[in-house]
């Protein structure tokens, strides 16, 4: 970017706003979405595959964390849970053509290296003979926390084909570490990059967050000297969802040690430049690749996409979400587990899979998804081909939203023409406000501060 801002009028900006991770966004899901219906969808679908496992466990809270965890230092209750995963992709093999390509495959958490090696092990191989299909260039990928891992892991990994790693960092200062609940050694983190380099991954993320209690623009500074001295291919630089309102682990945090919005700017953009001098590129609105990863060639090509595990380019493929509080993806569809173990629990000994919500996108749905996420992944979007995939007049049908971002465009945040929206470099900073306007269920969101986190 090299590019000063006003980060006081930026600051004005900051706004509770969904992170589109998914459009329609969680808040829309609910139980008007079927239990037949989700069946349905499963047995009348068709194309590759992704696969979601979710291993929900940690020892121990980080408290900035916003994921969906079970904390735990009895080891029965892992095993348990690898009965109970295996018993649910049983379940699924009867709805599900599992004969279908797997092209993307994914260990999320929780932490999932608190399991150990053999059970990892034993995992995959009962998934890869359920799903005995998968493509050789497939990509395959663990989340990590450096401080639970191993070489016996990292074994396994290796013999099942797994090519990306995404380490936890958060932030290298002791006194945010200290605050977050969270001590992780600069050296821990570092072995834990080498031992997987030493297996040949060659695609290696490394986590950030900025917003954290106690963070400053100097701190943050020496934090992403630090992560860069690991050489990743990819970073993902995540804003701090403060929610606790939903996490009660946020609610330790002294709210007066929270960088204010212009604090938050101020690093966002430093990062930006930082890394862009540092020879990558930023993809989308919190990740950085090198120019010789895939992410980068994806938007030349116009197919990076935007789902619950991030970028990827991995689009197309029908998203099966598997254990507690997965979310599965189609087409015309979201579908969420139960978050409650007993409940999950309950549904597998019922034989029924342990689905608890979702939505059924409607074509109205499906059209503002396109452009929200086209907007989301490459900073632009492309109005022919929004026009000739849906048969409207994109002038005619997005009228109100159009309307609104002329605030944006007048600021020099985006430019719009007949065939393009454009996001300006300094409109990236504020990409999940610019694609509010097309979102047709923000108004029911209006005025009420506790639906999302702040936009900055």
């Amino acid at each position: 970017m090299n590019q000063t801002i006003d980060l006081e009028k930026f600051s004005r900006y900051s706004r509770p706003g969904p992170r589109y991770t998914s459009y329609p966004t969680a808040l829309e899901f609910s139980d008007a979405f079927s239990y037949d219906r989700y069946l349905s969808f499963l047995e009348q679908g068709e194309g590759p595959l992704s696969l979601y496992v979710h291993l929900p466990f940690c020892r121990s809270a980080c408290y900035f964390c916003g994921c969906n965890v079970v904390f735990t230092s009895k080891e029965e209750k892992l095993s348990e849970y690898v009965d109970y995963l295996k018993r649910e992709i049983d379940l699924l093999a009867r709805h599900l053509d599992t004969d279908r390509e797997v092209i993307q495959f994914h260990f999320g958490g929780g932490t999932p290296t608190y399991y150990k090696a053999f059970e990892l092990d034993e995992i995959m191989n009962y998934l890869k003979k359920t799903f005995p299909n998968w493509n050789e260039e497939a990509e395959v990928s663990v989340e990590i926390d450096p401080r639970f891992f191993n070489e016996e892991q990292m074994k396994v990994f290796k013999s099942h084909g797994f090519n990306r790693i995404s380490f936890g960092v958060q932030d290298f200062d002791p006194k945010v570490q200290e605050e977050i609940h969270r001590h992780q050694p600069y050296e821990t983190t570092r072995a834990a990059v080498e031992l997987a380099r030493r297996y040949g991954i060659g695609s290696i993320n490394t986590d950030l967050i900025y917003g954290l209690p106690y963070q400053t623009l100097e701190s943050f500074k020496k934090t992403l000297e630090l992560a860069r001295s690991l050489d990743p291919d990819r970073l993902a630089v995540f804003n701090y969802a403060h929610v606790p309102w939903l996490k009660k682990t946020m609610r330790k945090f002294d709210e007066t040690t929270i960088p204010s919005p212009e604090v938050k700017l101020a690093i966002l953009q430093h990062t930006i430049d930082y890394l862009t001098d540092e020879g990558y590129e930023m993809i989308g609105m919190d990740h950085f690749a090198k120019p010789e990863d895939e992410l980068f060639g994806a938007i030349a090509k116009g197919e990076l996409h935007r789902n619950f595990q991030g970028y990827t380019t991995k689009g197309g493929a029908n998203l099966i979400g598997i254990g507690l509080t997965s979310i599965g993806e189609g087409e015309r569809y979201y579908a969420q587990n139960t978050k409650n173990m007993k409940e999950y629990e309950a549904a597998i000994d019922a034989g029924r899979l342990p689905f608890e919500r979702g939505v059924e996108l409607s074509d109205d749905d499906v059209i503002r998804k396109s452009v929200i996420m086209e907007l989301m992944a490459n900073f632009s979007v492309d109005i022919p081909r929004v026009e000739a995939e849906f048969g409207i007049d994109f002038a005619d049908y997005f009228a109100e939203p159009l309307e609104k971002l002329k605030e944006f465009e007048e600021a020099g945040l985006l430019s719009i023409s007949d065939k393009k929206i454009q996001v300006a470099p300094t409109g990236t900073l504020l990409i999940r406000n610019i694609a509010m306007p097309f979102d047709a269920y923000m108004n029911k969101y209006e005025g009420n501060k506790k639906s999302f986190s702040k936009t900055v």
